[in-house]
């Protein structure tokens, strides 16, 4: 991936979404706002206890770095699942958002965003059709397939071909910091009739650990998506940049994930 930065907000983009004209996506750190610890300093997340007019602050800065309005994005109320909400231009946002794990549209316009602290995100773009979804994916959402889900949507939606389509996946927990209980194991297990390569062996003798890299790109390939990108950056190891709910045990912010089209409406 590839870091920015607009004033003092840091962001990283995808090598193979950053080319595409007409694109704008990010995935943001934690630099660049004006939250208190311990959510410093660009939380956008309303629900973990910061003060809420530092979180519009922060919220504005990251859609500014983008050419785009915070009162323009839309969003969802994320549960670890695989609901996934098509979206449009001249649909008012509703709140609280609706409940899903993923979102997509076709609409220039109309950004994009999720939060997260450990969990995966997930950015496509159809070049092709010129649309784009964006997902949140832990291991729960992982094993509920948030991502071909997302796929699904943007075909049934759109006519998207999955082939056509071109997938980021983001920083998250790293699987050289995940253990998982057997809980966790035998779900994986079940799911992906095996797990080859997806639970690996603690290097402490500890717990297994999980790849969730590995899972969400094996389940995308399944989906039929096969230009994949995949950040290989451990929201837990690298502190300074992102927010880790397992590190800072629960009390910390939630970085941000945008992507939008340009085109009508108040894009830069």
């Amino acid at each position: 991936m590839q870091r920015r930065c607009h004033h003092a907000v840091v962001y990283y983009q995808f090598e193979r979404l950053a080319g595409h004209a007409g694109l704008v996506h990010g995935v943001f750190t934690r630099r660049g706002g004006v939250s208190a610890p311990p959510f410093d300093t660009l939380n956008v997340g309303s629900t973990v206890g910061d003060n809420l007019a530092h979180v519009r602050e922060n919220r504005a800065r990251m859609a500014a770095a983008m050419s785009v309005r915070d009162e323009e994005t839309r969003t969802t109320w994320q549960v670890h699942g695989a609901e996934v909400l098509v979206v449009r231009a001249g649909e008012a946002p509703s709140w609280p958002p609706p409940k899903a794990d993923g979102v997509v549209t076709a609409d220039p316009g109309v950004p994009l965003v999720m939060r997260f602290a450990d969990c995966v995100p997930l950015l496509l773009y159809d070049p092709v059709k010129r649309a784009i979804g964006l997902a949140h994916a832990g291991w729960r959402g992982t094993l509920a397939g948030a991502g071909p889900a997302t796929v699904r949507a943007m075909a049934e939606a759109f006519g998207s071909r999955p082939q056509d389509i071109i997938a980021g996946i983001g920083p998250s927990i790293g699987p050289c910091c995940y253990e998982v209980g057997p809980e966790v194991v035998d779900a994986v297990q079940r799911v992906f009739h095996g797990a080859h390569n997806l639970i690996l062996p603690s290097p402490n003798g500890g717990r297994p650990h999980l790849d969730l890299w590995a899972a969400n790109e094996r389940a995308l390939r399944a989906a039929g998506v096969h230009q994949i990108e995949v950040s290989e950056m451990c929201t837990y190891c690298l502190r300074s940049e992102f927010y880790s709910h397992r590190r800072e045990q629960g009390k910390t912010g939630r970085f941000g994930a945008l992507i939008a089209l340009q085109g009508t409406g108040n894009m830069g």
